[in-house]
C-alpha cells in the first residue's frame, strides 16, 4: 500500500498493462484516501475515485457538479498519495471548455493519478444514472479530448471519455459520439447508463476493436445489474462499481448511530478493534520511521 515514504511506482503503465489484460479490470470506487487503502487491502488491482462519493463525503450533497475542480483534484491526490495502485479518477466535464480541460488535465496528472473520465454533460453536469441531463456538441467533445491529449506531459496516462447521451438522445447517437472521442484521442471509451442487457450488448458489440471499453456497475443505478462472468463475455475492460463502499459505510454509520441514540452505547459488534484500525491505517510504518530517524 502508499508509503509515507515512496519509491518509483508507475501505476499508469500499469494500468494500461491491465486494460490490455483480456479479462476485465475491477475497480471499486473510493471516496476517500481511507476508502481507498480498503480497496487495496481487498486485493483489488486499481481503484476508482468516484465523482458522487467526492461530493457526499467532502459537502454531504448531490453529485450535480457542485464540487469544483480543485476540490476534486485535492481529493484524487489525497487518494493517490495513500496506495500503490492505480488510480482512475472523475473529472467531470473537465471544468469548462477546451482551455478549462488542459488545465484539469495537468492538475491530476501532477496529482499522481493513472487515467481520468471526461464526459460530455453541460457544465454543471448530474450523475449519470440521475434524470434532466443535458449534452454539449460532438464536436465541442471532440475538441476537450484532443486538448485533453495534448495536455498530457505523461503519453501513458489514460484518457476515459464518457458519453451520457443514451439517456438524452439515445443510444446511436452516444455510439456515434463515443467512435467520434475514440478518434479525438480518447484512449478508453465509457458509455453511461444503457437500460437494458440488450443496449449494454450493443455497445460491446457496436464498439469492440474501437477502443477498451468501461463498465460502470452502478449500485442500484439505471443499467442492468449483470454478473462479472457476462461482462466479460461481452469483453469489456474496465468495471467500476462507483458508490458501494459509500452505501457501506453510510449503512454502518446509521445503524450504529441509531443504537447510540436509542441506547446510550454505540453497536461495536463486527467493527475493527481500535488495534486493528490503527494497524489498517499505517501505524507500524509510522512508528518504525519514528525509530528510523529519531536517532534513538
Amino acid at each position: 500500500m502508499g508509503d509515507l515514504i515512496g519509491g518509483g511506482r508507475a501505476p499508469r503503465s500499469r494500468l494500461r498493462e491491465l486494460l490490455a489484460d483480456p479479462r476485465p479490470l475491477v475497480a471499486p470506487g473510493a471516496y476517500d484516501a481511507l476508502s481507498a487503502r480498503l480497496v487495496e487491502q481487498a486485493g483489488f488491482a486499481a481503484v476508482y475515485m468516484t465523482g458522487f462519493g467526492t461530493t457526499a463525503s467532502l459537502i454531504g450533497r448531490p453529485d450535480v457538479g457542485l464540487l469544483t475542480g480543485t476540490e476534486m483534484v485535492d481529493n484524487a491526490r489525497r487518494i493517490a498519495a495513500a496506495v500503490d495502485l492505480p488510480v482512475v479518477a472523475d473529472a467531470d466535464t473537465g471544468y469548462g471548455n477546451a482551455l478549462n480541460v488542459v488545465r484539469t488535465v495537468q492538475l491530476y496528472e501532477q496529482a499522481g493519478v493513472a487515467g481520468i473520465q471526461l464526459e460530455d454533460q453541460v457544465m454543471p453536469k448530474k450523475c449519470g444514472h440521475m434524470s434532466g441531463k443535458e449534452l454539449i456538441g460532438t464536436d465541442e467533445m471532440a475538441g476537450k479530448i484532443r486538448a485533453a491529449a495534448a495536455a498530457r506531459r505523461d503519453p501513458d496516462l489514460v484518457l476515459i471519455a464518457r458519453t451520457d447521451a443514451v439517456a438524452v438522445t439515445g443510444v446511436d447517437d452516444a455510439l456515434a459520439r463515443a467512435r467520434a472521442y475514440a478518434d479525438a484521442g480518447a484512449d478508453v471509451l465509457f458509455v453511461e447508463a444503457p437500460t437494458s442487457e440488450a443496449d449494454v450488448e450493443r455497445v460491446a458489440r457496436e464498439l469492440s476493436g474501437v477502443a477498451p471499453l468501461v463498465f460502470n456497475w452502478a449500485e442500484g443505478g439505471r443499467t442492468p445489474p449483470l454478473p462479472l462472468a457476462r461482462i466479460t463475455e461481452l469483453g469489456f475492460s474496465l468495471v467500476i462499481y462507483p458508490i458501494g463502499t459509500l452505501l457501506a459505510a453510510t449503512a454502518g454509520m446509521r445503524a450504529l448511530l441509531a443504537a447510540l441514540r436509542r441506547d446510550g452505547v454505540p453497536a461495536l459488534e463486527g467493527l475493527p478493534a481500535f488495534d486493528e484500525f490503527t494497524d489498517l491505517v499505517g501505524l507500524p510504518e509510522v512508528q518504525e520511521l519514528e525509530q528510523r530517524f529519531s536517532g534513538r
